[in-house]
């Protein structure tokens, strides 16, 4: 393939993803000690602060973001450092994902932080620029740099092995990647409550719980399929995501932001906090909904690439 060598480029950039990797998995331990500041005797404690608490919830939800994030950035460094042709697929894919979930994990990771750390205005203003750039500048850079034909020739000149990322099509990767993504996400609501909507009731409690386990197991048992391009995952990935889609937005839209507050029962100061947010119901809903019709929309879009058994 005739193309510019860019092997500077991409060990540099993978350089830049091993010490970000790095760094997060340095900050995942350090932010562990957030729940001594919140504790009983801790300089942030106050009444109400526990499992099942808001502020619990949040902090365990960033320590697990950065121990993920160091799971995807280490290899995917590794990759580009090693320049293995397979680490180009996979932040294709990655970036892909991204531009479809990027948005509501920017908002939720924009209130996750303000709500443990002070910000001044310019520091609010940097961090949002930040947070925008990264959904509407990143991926579109980073889609054009990893298709193009000179990263595609240094990767394959440098390894000629082909894997099973590249004997799957983009689509199928993404699809796995948003499936994956659910996986964890659906544990976030056993730290409140085991919070389940079904169809305008909020179910919690082991009742709750179990739902979510079932969801799990399901969802695991589809990425397997799709993974594997079986027809049949195609079929329970159309029916999963519509129902779970259709759950969480008629049940949120039926239920007043009140209402969810007082089932969630938070400490006092927390309720007091975000009984102020401006908030519906049904904007809850489709904060958690509409990834889920992203998630639909893909896979229904992509119905050619199941049923083939891959290279």
């Amino acid at each position: 393939m005739d193309h510019r060598d860019r092997r500077l480029v991409l060990v540099a950039l993978g350089l830049v993803l091993l010490l970000a990797g790095i760094g997060c998995a340095f900050l995942g331990p350090v932010e562990l000690y957030v729940f001594y500041l919140f504790s009983e005797g801790g300089r942030f404690y106050y009444e109400g602060f526990r499992f099942g608490s808001f502020m619990f919830g949040n902090i365990t939800v960033q320590v697990a973001g950065y121990y993920l994030a160091a799971a995807v950035l280490v290899p995917l460094g590794y990759g580009h450092v090693r320049l293995l042709r397979w680490a180009r697929p996979l932040a294709l894919a990655l970036l892909w994902t991204w531009s479809l979930l990027g948005m509501p994990l920017l908002v939720a990771l924009f209130f996750m932080t303000v709500s443990v750390k002070s910000f001044s205005t310019s520091g609010g203003v940097a961090l949002i620029s930040l947070l925008a750039s990264s959904y509407f500048v990143l991926p579109w850079l980073g889609i054009r740099f990893y298709q193009g034909r000179n990263v595609r020739g240094t990767f394959e000149a440098r390894d000629q092995q082909s894997g099973a990322l590249e004997a799957r099509p983009l689509a199928i990767l993404v699809i796995c990647f948003l499936d994956l993504f659910f996986l964890v996400a659906l544990h976030v609501p056993l730290l409140y409550g085991g919070l389940f909507p079904l169809f305008g009731t909020l179910l919690g409690g082991l009742e709750g719980i179990y739902l979510i386990d079932v969801a799990v197991l399901v969802l695991g048992l589809l990425l397997w399929g799709t993974w594997k391009q079986r027809m049949w995952a195609w079929w329970g990935s159309v029916v999963y995501y519509a129902v779970l889609a259709a759950t969480w937005l008629v049940t949120f839209a039926r239920t007043p932001y009140a209402d969810l507050l007082a089932w969630l029962q938070f400490a006092p100061a927390e309720m007091e906090a975000l009984s102020g947010i401006p908030l519906q119901g049904y904007e809850v809903g489709a904060f958690a909904g509409l990834p889920m019709l992203a998630c639909l929309g893909v896979t229904l879009a992509c119905r050619r690439h199941f049923g083939r058994n891959p290279a």
